[in-house]
């Protein structure tokens, strides 16, 4: 618990970076609270490192700044406690004994930082700033291996708006016999949507019959409307079930001509005798306007479209992406029977940043090449979309620590001095640049 003989805190922002303040000196646990609330981090304080363990969990979202010495459990040991608990928590260790040697075991040990008392208050921002930006990439990472590993993880993922909105229309729609029209660009997921709306429903039971518009010859136009009585009679394959109609605005007006009739009627012929049959119509198409597609009889368009449901494009619902991308990831891996790799940093950013013309299908062929290894699979940048300076200084940082580490034979230590670096500002940038130590050295 935090320590009640401190002032109470004013409201903290929850969107903010969290920091636990471990500090057995009160005037200076209060003064050092204020300056960190103050460059935005929400703080709770506690007086010892007791309570702080039992506060502090694997997966605890945030920082850790501990005083090292403390009556009864050191910062030290309060450090290697939760080390053992989570590797990868950040733990800044003040003290007011200036001890290199100690100070230097304990960055080798997983230490996030050490600085020494008194500190500039711009140092303890610094530290702390970078160590949230690190908390919060490993639990993103974390976020997305669990999703990637799900078996049970919605087919139609996604947290923006609309897609939230279909998802929650599909339990609704699967018994509604009404036809549907779904719009959206290549790639988007028409076809999982109207499989899961099939699946969803009682006609579950029964056929999903898909039908690829633009590629129905005349010759066998006519054949789809007859029945037959033969084990596969055209569109009575479905009956009971659903028709799919993919790009029907890309129909030929031959097959447009027998369509309507039959979105009209619901019957077929058996020579001069009508059949009833029992279907519902899901159609697709890529057009986005707010009347019927141009090639597309408009008569046709409002028999079809009892309900419009239109699917965005991933440019439009960037926030999605690293989700979609670690799940398509962990079912190539699974498929494949390949480990899932690390998702780094840089690759987040190229993720957000690409426009996807090819949309969910072009990210899911990205996620294979990815677990494949096959290269620098990245898609071709966006045109006019140049790097920046900062940029590219942190992808010739990336490449140089990458080739030092390489050149080392996976050696981190020979590769530090390679690099002339700090052994601290060396994880650091391992850090920022989201390297994969261990991907390495494996290789070398």
């Amino acid at each position: 618990m935090a320590d009640s003989s401190l002032p109470a805190s004013p409201p903290e922002n929850h969107d903010a970076a969290r920091v636990a303040l471990v500090e057995d000196d009160a005037d200076l646990a209060r003064a050092t609270a204020q300056l960190l609330r103050l460059a935005g981090f929400a703080v709770e304080t506690f007086a010892a490192a007791a309570p702080a363990l039992a506060a502090i969990t694997a997966d605890w979202p945030g920082v850790v700044v501990t005083d090292v010495r403390m009556p009864l459990v050191s910062g030290i040991d309060l450090f290697r406690q939760l080390h053992d608990r989570d590797p990868e928590l950040p733990v800044i260790l003040v003290t007011g004994h200036g001890d290199i040697e100690m100070a230097v075991q304990l960055l080798k040990a997983g230490a996030w930082d050490f600085l020494t008392k008194p500190f500039a208050p711009d140092t303890l921002i610094a530290a702390v700033r970078r160590a949230a930006t690190a908390r919060a990439l490993t639990l993103e990472n974390r976020r997305l291996r669990s999703l990637a590993e799900a078996d049970d993880a919605p087919l139609f993922l996604g947290e923006n708006p609309a897609i939230r909105r279909l998802r929650e229309m599909i339990p609704v729609l699967a018994n509604a016999d009404i036809d549907l029209f779904i719009e959206g660009e290549t790639g988007t997921g028409k076809d999982l949507l109207a499989r899961l709306i099939h699946r969803a429903g009682k006609r579950a039971r029964h056929r999903f019959l898909p039908i690829a518009c633009a590629g129905v010859p005349q010759a066998l136009a006519d054949p789809l409307f007859t029945a037959s009585g033969h084990a596969e009679p055209g569109l009575a394959a479905a009956h009971r079930g659903t028709l799919y109609l993919d790009d029907v605005d890309r129909a030929p007006s031959h097959l447009q001509e027998r369509l309507l009739p039959f979105a009209e009627q619901r019957v077929l012929r058996r020579r001069d005798e009508a059949v009833p049959v029992d279907i519902r119509i899901i159609s697709t198409s890529q057009n986005a306007a707010e009347g019927p597609p141009p090639a597309l009889l408009p008569p046709l368009f409002y028999r079809l479209a009892a309900m419009r449901l239109s699917i965005p494009p991933l440019r439009e619902r960037r926030e999605d992406i690293p989700a979609l991308f670690a799940r398509f990831a962990g079912d190539a891996a699974r498929r494949l029977g390949r480990e899932l790799p690390v998702i780094t940093a840089p690759l987040r950013t190229m993720l957000e940043r690409h426009d996807w013309p090819g949309n969910v299908r072009e990210l899911g062929n990205f996620a294979e090449q990815f677990v494949l290894g096959l290269g620098d699979p990245a898609p071709a940048p966006a045109p006019g979309a140049a790097k920046g300076l900062t940029e590219r200084v942190d992808a010739f940082e990336r490449d140089e620590i990458i080739a030092a580490v390489q050149a080392a034979g996976g050696e981190i230590g020979a590769a530090i001095r390679a690099l002339d670096l700090p052994r601290k500002t060396f994880y650091y940038k391992v850090n920022k640049h989201g390297i994969d130590l261990t991907a390495l050295r494996r290789r070398d």
